[in-house]
């Protein structure tokens, strides 16, 4: 059985606190990537699909603030906040903006890996999209992510278990690109023995669904070498 290993982004621009953040994180086994001004951040958020990040307020090029607010117009995953501001509103606007954690420094590294693990045992089911029910392209496509119902011109559209968990997944990172191995391992689980292309009659079946034209797809693009990414716009609530 594969060892699943959590993914967190560590962002700031000082780099002792970078380094210590990050050994004392893989220490509790976790996969770090770091960054240390805001654009950086961001480019590293969309490439590597964090499950947490750790993102300091006073950052280069983007501030962490703007940063905070890219990354929850797109995602809930959790968010710690570092900063040197004490005061209470500076916490409040930190939360207000998107955060679920806020730490000031000088902080112990041993307390913020405690507070990761209490993050991610709180999102361990999955992190949720940003909507309970979602549409895309003037309201053709439509999820309710809740009761797992996915409508097509407003006409129900029956998804299989495994189809709907490869959506569902897709659409909580537009942007990113999925593998067929991490597909798989989000459709079938990571003790599946099977190929890896698998996932191909899967995502066949799921673009005769949902698509207008499942030879020029609208929402399941392929990546030519890499695997599939979302590619649905104008999301609503």
């Amino acid at each position: 059985m594969k060892e699943q290993c959590n993914k967190i982004l560590v962002v700031d621009d000082e780099v002792k606190i970078v380094e210590a953040v990050k050994a004392y994180l893989e220490n509790s086994r976790y996969q770090v990537f770091t960054a240390y001004d805001g654009e950086e951040a961001l480019n590293q958020f969309e490439t590597v699909n964090p499950d947490l990040v750790v993102l300091d307020l006073m950052l280069p090029k983007i501030s962490g603030e703007e940063l905070c607010q890219k990354i929850r117009k797109q995602s809930r995953i959790p968010i710690i906040m570092l900063t040197a501001k004490v005061q209470i509103d500076d916490k409040i606007n930190g939360f207000n903006i998107g955060a679920d954690d806020y730490m000031t420094k000088p902080f112990s590294p041993r307390e913020l890996v405690v507070r990761v693990q209490g993050l991610l045992r709180r999102c361990s089911d999955g992190i949720s999209p940003l909507f309970n029910i979602m549409s895309w392209n003037n309201g053709n496509l439509e999820i309710d992510v809740a009761e797992m119902i996915v409508k097509k011109f407003g006409k129900e559209v029956n998804l299989t278990p495994t189809e709907f968990k490869i959506l569902s997944s897709m659409i909580k990172y537009p942007k990113k690109v999925f593998t067929r191995e991490e597909l798989i391992e989000i459709a079938l689980g990571i003790d599946y023995d099977g190929f890896d292309r698998t996932i191909d009659s899967h995502i066949k079946n799921l673009r005769s669904k949902i698509e207008d034209d499942s030879s020029n797809p609208t929402y399941i693009i392929t990546v030519r070498g890499t695997g599939y990414k979302f590619g649905g716009e104008d999301i609503k609530q």
